[in-house]
């Protein structure tokens, strides 16, 4: 772990160096804003290789319906049926959860990175970095202990806030009308059973996005613009595949 901070704190201090004559002071922050434009790019085939999954999970949709009506209430036989149907056409219902989980290391990697004074045995020269006056290695907390909203640091927090909310309550609006349309009319209630045992699932998807609000409260201002970033992302990403 410790030689992995290394060459990512590398990696990210280079980047640094190259923003250097444009950013300035924010060279560090916005190192880190292009490389998780970078870690996305690479993420990005898979992303498109979900939504083809999605649209051939919808083009199923009518013959999960008459195994529906074949099984009614069985449940058990429903959901086995259902598998077997994924599986035949070769569609994951979980493919669309990779691109995501791929993204987790580089988020834990610079979680940790800008959780800790030293990397490798040295001094961590990245914590000396900061956003207009907030360090990247600082969190919501502080900020609110010293100087609160008002400061410099506070408005880098309201602005990060402000474009999550606006990002969540995009999704939110997306995803009950992707929801909304998956419904059969005059069928209430029967969109939540397309896949067996997804309909709690699909019902909390819609709010998923607003604790995105938490990370960036919690973690390293470093961490929080990683998400920030990823999350509008993943916003516009899902605009464009999935029109």
């Amino acid at each position: 772990m410790s030689d992995l901070m290394s060459v990512f704190a590398g990696l990210v201090e280079q980047l640094a160096d190259l923003l250097q004559p444009l950013c300035h002071a924010s060279s560090a922050a916005a190192a880190i804003v292009l490389f998780t434009a970078l870690v996305r790019l690479l993420v990005h085939p898979l992303s498109r290789a979900a939504a083809r999954g999605q649209r051939a999970r919808a083009a199923l949709q009518p013959r999960i319906a008459e195994l529906r009506e074949k099984h009614g209430k069985n449940q058990e036989a429903l959901q086995k049926a259902v598998l077997e149907l994924h599986a035949a056409e070769k569609v994951s219902p979980l493919s669309g959860c990779l691109p995501g989980l791929l993204q987790l290391p580089a988020f834990f990697v610079l979680y940790h990175l800008f959780s800790n004074s030293t990397v490798g045995g040295h001094g961590n020269g990245l914590l000396s970095h900061a956003l207009l006056g907030a360090p990247l290695g600082g969190r919501w907390s502080d900020v609110l202990a010293d100087g609160g909203f008002g400061s410099g640091a506070g408005l880098v927090y309201l602005a990060l806030f402000a474009v999550v909310a606006a990002v969540a309550t995009f999704n939110f609006r997306r995803a009950r009308r992707t929801t909304a349309a998956a419904v059969p009319v005059g069928v209430p209630g029967e969109g939540d059973q397309q896949v067996p045992g997804m309909g709690a699932v699909t019902k909390v998807m819609p709010y998923l996005s607003y604790f995105t609000l938490i990370t960036v409260a919690v973690v390293p201002l470093a961490a929080a613009l990683y998400v920030v970033t990823s999350t509008t992302w993943s916003a516009v990403e899902r605009a464009v595949l999935y029109r």
